[in-house]
């Protein structure tokens, strides 16, 4: 079963907005005000994190209950999760690393990707499979924004979503490279909010890292 249009890109998923909550699912009580909480401070590109039970039931929930939202599946390990995901809503994928199998079912399913790098060898494989919007992947402990910009030579023409370690302390510091259009990062989701129902909260954080500013003048991302 392919993806439903409109279509959307792996560049319109990173151009959205800055920063791509990664969000984990404990209660799938919690999906859908979640969700809402998070469109109301302006982000809709909403990665919910398979590394969980309730991850595939809260991507369903979204996508059912949140038009407004763009569900994605994070933690993407394997091709048959690919299609996994695809059923049950989710309308992007990202994953921690990178294998042939998964970029050619994302393909398949007509599901965009970006997948998990931390190597120039893995940033190659990727390329050779077509893929150069790349989630970088763990951001600080493989080197940090300074990797980042050592890549922009060789790899001027990639894209990344360096993901793991960023906050808002740091965030801006990602955001102001070339070669940067997005983050991803938990603090948008804190689980004493969660635990709390404290969607006020999430939603002023939400809008918060969506008014961050970035270096990349991305042109404005179809409606989808």
């Amino acid at each position: 079963m392919a993806v439903n249009s409109p279509a959307l890109t792996s560049l319109d998923v990173m151009r959205d907005a800055p920063v791509i909550p990664v969000i984990v699912i404990h209660d799938l009580a919690q999906a859908v005000p979640l969700a809402r909480a998070l469109v109301a401070g302006g982000i809709r590109m909403l990665e919910v994190t398979l590394r969980t039970p309730q991850g595939l039931a809260a991507i369903k929930a979204i996508a059912r209950a949140v038009p407004e939202a763009v569900p994605g599946a994070g933690t993407v390990r394997s091709a048959a999760e690919v299609q996994t995901v695809v059923d049950a809503g989710a309308r992007f994928a990202v994953s921690p690393g990178y294998t042939h199998g998964i970029g050619r079912a994302a393909r398949d399913a007509g599901l965009p990707l970006l997948p998990g790098v931390s190597t120039g060898s893995e940033i190659l494989q990727a390329q050779e499979d077509g893929y150069g919007e790349l989630k970088f992947f763990p951001a600080l402990q493989a080197g940090g924004a300074a990797m980042l910009k050592a890549w922009h030579g060789p790899f001027g023409d990639v894209r990344f979503c360096p993901t793991g370690g960023i906050s808002p302390s740091n965030a801006a510091e990602f955001l102001s490279l070339p070669n940067v259009e997005c983050v991803g990062g938990s603090w948008l989701t804190p689980a004493d909010a969660l635990a709390a129902g404290d969607w006020n909260r999430i939603t002023t954080l939400a809008r918060a890292a969506a008014e961050l500013p970035r270096r990349s003048q991305a042109a404005p991302a179809q409606k989808v």
